[in-house]
């Protein structure tokens, strides 16, 4: 799912896995402003792209921004207003500018067993 306001620029290339949560205001962006010469004005000078893969199960909060180059592994989660410049390891937590991992996701194990753990069922 795809929320309101959302940016996708798929000019260096843009994969989108299944079961992914895209929410309002974010922004997957594959491509930048080159400024190499100080004499070309920066509009005018090529463009750098490389793609982003986002994998399946990921839920990417609102705000966020994705830049190029970059695969959010499956089952990560983005939080809301992180800029990711870097992969995302599968099941991480990240957040921040830029963003860093703040958890892993639980294991199934794990949300059975800690009924408190914000992953477990029954849990706020």
């Amino acid at each position: 799912m795809i929320g309101e306001n959302c940016f996708l620029d798929g000019f260096g290339g843009l994969t989108i896995g299944r079961d992914v949560l895209i929410a309002h205001n974010a922004s997957l962006i594959s491509e930048d402003h080159g400024f190499a010469s100080r004499r070309v004005p920066i509009r005018r000078q090529a463009k750098t792209t490389a793609p982003i893969v986002i994998e399946d199960d990921v839920w990417i909060g609102c705000g966020a921004r994705i830049l190029k180059g970059v695969t959010v592994g499956r089952g990560a989660i983005v939080g809301a207003g992180s800029v990711v410049t870097t992969d995302v390891a599968p099941y991480s937590i990240v957040g921040g500018v830029p963003a860093r991992v703040i958890e892993m996701r639980p294991d199934d194990t794990t949300a059975e067993t800690e009924p408190g753990h914000r992953g477990a069922a029954g849990s706020d």
